[in-house]
C-alpha cells in the first residue's frame, strides 16, 4: 500500500459541488487533491465517448427496486459533461429554512460563467414548434437560461448529450481544469473505497487507483460524488443514517412525429414550464438519434424509431416524494408513490395536448427514467449548514446535501453549494 503526499483539502468527485469547491480553494492558495472514477478524455462528440462516460453499469446507471434507470456522468465534469446545459436557480427559499443563504453565490456564479438565454439564432426548428404550439394552449412557455459559451455553440448536432467537442457547453471539468491550472492534484480513474476516521474525525482516504490501493491525507475531506455514491461512503464511515429517504427526480418523455420538422441538432431544453405548485416540469427535448431508436423500440413503436428527424418531444420531469433507502452495498431501493405518478401522468397529458397541437402523430410516452438523485445527506439531517457530518472535518458537497425534493436541475445549485464550502473552509484555515 502506498501513502500519497498531504493535502490541505482532499475533494472525492469532480462534478459540479465538487469542482467548484476544487477551484475557489485553489484560488485561495489551498492544496487540493481531487480524486476521479472516470477518466479526463478530451470530449469528442462520438457515441464511443459518451457510452464511456454513461455505459457502465453500476459505474454509471443503476436500476431502483421499482425498475428505474437513474444514470450519472463518471468523468472529471460528472454528469454535467451529457447534462442539457440548464441553468434553474437554487431555490434560494428553501435553503434559508435550514440557515443557509446562496444569494452572494448565486450572484458570484452568475457574473463568472455563461448563464443565460439563448439568443434567437440558437434557437432550433424544434424547439420553435413545441414553444409556439404551448402558447397556443395558454401555457407560461419561457426560455430556460442555459449554461453555454453562445460564440461556440452551433446548430445541427446533437452533442450537448455526448460531450460538447465544441467548447459551447460548459461544464464542471472547466472548474476542474481550473484548480489544475491553479495548483491542484487531479488523479483519474481513481475509486474512492473508504474514509479515514481516526479520533471523530476524518484523516484521509483509501482509494483504488490502476489496480493498488493508496491513501491520501488532508486537513478536510469533501465528498462529492453524488447523491448515490456519497451514502454509500458515509455509511461505510459509520453515519448509517445516510442514504433514507431521498428523491429521484422521476421523468417521461413524451415523443410524436411531425411532417413539417426538418430534423437536425439543437440546443434541447431551450424551453418549457415549471407547475411549481403541482411540481411538474416540461421542457422541449430534441433526443440524442441512437438514444431515442432504443426508447421508441422498447416502448415497440418500430415506426417512430426510424423516423427521428421527425420525433418531436418533450421531458417532463416531477418532484417526487422523499422516500426509500441506498443500501450500504449501493443497492437503491426506491418506490415511486401515487402522488409521484400522478405528477407524472398529468405531465404527459400536458405533454400530449402540446403535441398534438402541434400536429404530431404516434404519440407515445418512453418508460419512467430518474436523474438527479439527491436528499441522501440532508442539511439538517446528515450535515450542518456547513455541510460538516458528525464528523469533523468531513464534509459533503453534492445533491445529497439538499433537504427537500425539488424536481429542477441542480447544477446551478450545487455550484452555489460549492463556493459557499469553500469559503467557510478558507475562513477555517486562517
Amino acid at each position: 500500500m502506498n501513502t500519497t503526499t498531504k493535502f490541505d483539502t482532499i475533494v472525492v468527485g469532480t462534478g459540479p459541488g465538487g469542482s467548484s469547491v476544487a477551484s475557489s480553494l485553489t484560488r485561495k492558495g489551498q492544496k487540493v487533491l481531487m480524486l476521479e472514477w472516470g477518466n479526463d478524455t478530451p470530449f469528442d462528440g462520438s457515441k464511443a465517448g459518451a457510452l464511456g462516460i454513461i455505459g457502465t453499469p453500476g459505474k454509471n446507471y443503476t436500476i431502483t427496486s421499482e425498475g428505474m434507470i437513474v444514470g450519472k456522468g463518471t468523468t472529471v465534469g460528472g454528469s454535467t459533461s451529457i447534462f442539457c446545459a440548464s441553468a434553474y436557480p437554487p431555490p434560494l427559499t428553501m435553503f434559508k429554512k435550514y440557515g443557509v443563504d446562496l444569494q452572494a453565490e448565486l450572484d458570484e456564479t452568475r457574473k463568472e460563467l455563461p448563464i443565460g438565454k439563448l439568443k434567437s439564432e440558437l434557437v432550433g426548428p424544434h424547439a420553435k414548434i413545441i414553444a409556439d404550439s404551448a402558447k397556443k394552449l395558454g401555457h407560461n412557455w419561457d426560455q430556460l437560461d442555459k449554461f453555454i459559451y453562445q460564440d461556440k455553440c452551433r446548430l445541427g448536432c446533437f452533442m450537448c448529450f455526448t460531450g460538447c467537442p465544441h467548447g459551447a457547453k460548459w461544464t464542471a471539468r472547466n472548474y476542474a481544469h481550473d484548480a489544475v491550472a491553479n495548483g491542484a492534484t487531479l488523479i483519474t480513474h481513481a475509486k474512492v473505497l473508504e474514509i479515514i476516521i481516526e479520533n471523530n474525525t476524518a484523516q484521509g482516504v483509501k482509494y483504488s487507483h490502476h489496480g493498488s490501493i493508496e491513501t491520501a491525507h488532508a486537513k478536510n475531506i469533501i465528498i462529492a460524488a453524488g447523491g448515490l455514491g456519497t451514502p454509500v461512503l458515509l455509511r461505510k464511515a459509520g453515519i448509517k443514517e445516510a442514504g433514507k429517504n431521498f428523491f429521484v427526480d422521476p421523468m417521461v418523455l413524451a415523443f410524436g412525429l411531425i411532417d413539417q420538422l426538418p430534423g437536425g441538432g439543437e440546443v434541447p431544453m431551450t424551453g418549457g414550464m415549471h407547475l411549481a405548485e403541482d411540481g411538474i416540469m416540461l421542457s422541449d427535448l430534441p433526443l440524442y438519434p441512437l438514444v431515442y431508436r432504443l426508447l421508441a423500440m422498447q416502448k415497440l413503436h418500430f415506426k417512430n424509431a426510424f423516423n427521428h428527424k421527425q420525433a418531436a418531444g418533450i421531458m417532463v420531469k416531477a418532484k417526487d416524494d422523499l422516500s426509500g433507502e441506498v443500501t450500504d452495498r449501493g443497492g437503491v431501493h426506491k418506490t415511486l408513490t401515487e402522488k409521484d405518478h400522478w405528477r407524472l401522468n398529468t405531465g404527459y397529458d400536458l405533454a400530449k395536448n402540446i403535441l398534438e397541437k402541434a400536429g404530431a402523430k404516434n404519440i407515445f410516452k418512453t418508460m419512467i427514467i430518474a436523474g438527479h438523485p439527491g436528499g441522501t445527506a440532508k442539511i439538517g439531517d446528515v450535515v450542518d449548514t456547513n455541510l460538516m457530518t458528525r464528523f469533523n472535518n468531513l464534509y459533503v458537497s453534492d445533491c445529497s446535501v439538499i433537504p427537500e425534493a425539488w424536481g429542477l436541475p441542480p447544477s446551478l445549485t450545487l455550484i452555489t453549494l460549492g463556493k459557499r464550502l469553500a469559503k467557510h473552509l478558507d475562513s477555517k484555515a486562517v
